[in-house]
């Protein structure tokens, strides 16, 4: 995803700066051309040498270096950039960047690049929290600038509060996010709902089924990464978070209904990936139902139909896809669906494909349009999100 962009790295001088070493391994083991920036004061916390190892490039800290491989190394390093990323950033470079003063290699980098910039704070919470330094963060924000809020911890200096680096993972989802991906759903408002739902029946039990959500994150994690603005709307699931989207957590159908209808209105693109139960208690137990002699049975009512209400509703502008999961007659029972439900797209899964279904990181799906049929061979469910996407933007008119 990184493979041909080229991200700069400034370190400063903060203890922090030795996490930045995993960073720059993480960067180029994504096929990314890194190269790395140091301050005179970060040499004191990490030896050069261990940047020039990991990237193959040399690390600069002198402006003028006449060893250097660029005719004007500030101004080359600068023009290359796909990203830079300054951390850890230190109250003083800060100051620096806010206030137009490039007085070393890495602050003149910084003026002259045109590329997106990543400012990762790390100090002790006093500094960071300092008016000067709140108002400084603020003028790099005004100046286009990203900044990447710190964590809040044990900090070396004794100190617990906001001002930790955040880790090498979380500055890494900031590059994928900034520079990892086409951003071909620009200013398009994506919604998506994953997860099952649980129907309860009394405090204790409840009806459900065996999906995980794995298909509708990783469906929202790309289209996030794609440039969308992601609602996602999620049953209960043991997925971390995504960052850089909206998530609406429900337990029921009627919880996952009443969030889609109020959503879904200012939605450009709606992905019904969740597996919501079709079926729910008529009554639900106030206390546990007891274990009594011989069977028993409970009444089960029909709940709301997301995909037919959405259909019924969707404007001109609107792109919706559905899934179905089917045991048999997969491809006629899928588009039946489509139509009957008024979907533009049908993602059909079959549990008798080995590698697809529930809980497993791979899936085979078949992509049913009116006009089109496309079936997918097994990949993992990171690239058949890309694919459903790719599919989506191809016949619908919202790329236009």
């Amino acid at each position: 995803m990184l493979k041909g962009k080229t991200v700069v790295l400034g370190v400063t001088g903060s203890i922090a700066a030795y996490k930045i070493a995993n960073l720059a391994s993480m960067l180029v083991k994504l096929h990314a051309e890194v190269h790395v920036i140091m301050t005179e004061n970060a040499t004191q916390f990490i030896n050069p040498i261990t940047f020039e190892t990991l990237t193959n490039h040399k690390c600069l800290v002198e402006t003028f270096d006449r060893n250097f491989q660029f005719h004007v190394a500030h101004v080359s390093l600068a023009q290359q950039a796909d990203l830079m990323l300054i951390a850890p950033a230190s109250a003083n470079v800060i100051g620096k960047l806010a206030n137009g003063i490039a007085d070393d290699m890495l602050t003149t980098t910084a003026m002259a690049c045109t590329a997106p910039m990543l400012i990762s704070p790390a100090m002790n919470t006093h500094m960071y929290e300092n008016p000067i330094v709140q108002d400084n963060l603020q003028k790099l924000k005004r100046f286009g600038m990203t900044i990447i809020d710190p964590a809040v911890g044990f900090l070396a200096c004794r100190d617990v509060g906001a001002g930790k680096m955040p880790d090498p993972e979380v500055l890494l989802s900031h590059i994928i996010h900034t520079i990892g991906y086409p951003k071909d759903l620009a200013n398009k408002k994506v919604l998506i709902t994953a997860g099952p739902t649980r129907e309860k029946i009394d405090p204790v039990r409840f009806i459900s089924n065996y999906s995980t959500g794995k298909m509708g994150y990783e469906l929202a994690k790309a289209a996030m990464l794609r440039g969308g603005k992601v609602t996602l709307i999620s049953g209960p699931v043991h997925l971390d978070p995504i960052p850089f989207l909206s998530t609406i957590m429900v337990e029921s159908a009627n919880e996952m209904y009443e969030a889609v209808m109020k959503e879904q209105e200012q939605q450009d693109i709606l992905i019904l990936s969740a597996a919501v139960a079709d079926y729910k208690p008529t009554v639900i137990a106030d206390e546990k139902i007891k274990k009594k002699d011989g069977d028993a049975s409970i009444e089960l009512t029909r709940t709301k139909d997301i995909l037919s209400q959405l259909g019924a509703l969707k404007s001109e502008h609107q792109y919706l896809c559905g899934f179905s999961m089917e045991t048999e007659h997969l491809i006629e029972n899928s588009a039946a669906k489509r139509e009957k439900k008024n979907a533009d797209m049908i993602v059909a899964n079959s549990l008798r494909e080995e590698g697809a279904g529930f809980g497993v990181d791979t899936n085979i799906v078949t992509i049913l349009t009116k006009t089109d049929q496309v079936q997918l061979p097994l990949m993992d469910k990171e690239q058949v999100a890309h694919r459903i996407l790719d599919q989506i933007l191809k016949n619908s008119t919202v790329e236009q």
